[in-house]
């Protein structure tokens, strides 16, 4: 990393250079700030400043299934990976993503056949809000049993669905 970082202080030096002619070191002041016990770091006068490669955090990435692919149709494999998914809603790759593939009720992971419905854990009926905090994701037949169960019944006469 320090010789990556040496060719960027070559490089931004050459550009100080080419921008304000030959740089005396109050010229340099201006791009380059002194901090702490670190070397010159160039800086905005904001105080925005140039991460070293050192300094750049490392990011690591969970390997795809060597037999998954995007266009298999298991929504929920990619939904729980990625957030998203390019064929369901976004509400549903959350949820999906937040209950890392399971059913609140049974406790079954989802498969891509199953029909999946988002529930309101308080119904809106009783006052629960329509809120990501107020919302899980259940297989159909797990909704049918939790609306049953939870006071909400009344509701379906009204036309409101949780």
């Amino acid at each position: 990393f320090s010789s990556l970082d040496n060719v960027t202080w070559q490089r931004l030096r050459a550009w100080t250079v080419s921008r304000c002619g030959k740089a005396s070191y109050k010229k340099l002041t201006k791009y380059f700030k002194k901090n702490g016990n670190r070397a010159w770091s160039f800086e905005t006068q904001e105080g925005l400043r140039l991460l070293t490669h050192a300094e750049t955090p490392i990011t690591r990435h969970v390997t795809v299934r060597p037999e998954a692919s995007p266009y298999d149709g298991n929504w929920t494999y990619w939904s729980t990976r990625k957030d998203t998914s390019h064929d369901i809603p976004k509400r549903v790759a959350f949820l999906l993503k937040k209950q890392k593939g399971k059913c609140n009720l049974c406790g079954q992971y989802f498969t891509p056949d199953d029909i999946v419905e988002i529930d309101h854990i308080q119904p809106t009926t009783l006052g629960g809000k329509d809120e990501y905090k107020n919302l899980q994701l259940l297989h159909r037949h797990c909704h049918d049993i939790k609306t049953a169960t939870d006071g909400s019944n009344n509701s379906k006469e009204t036309g409101c669905s949780d």
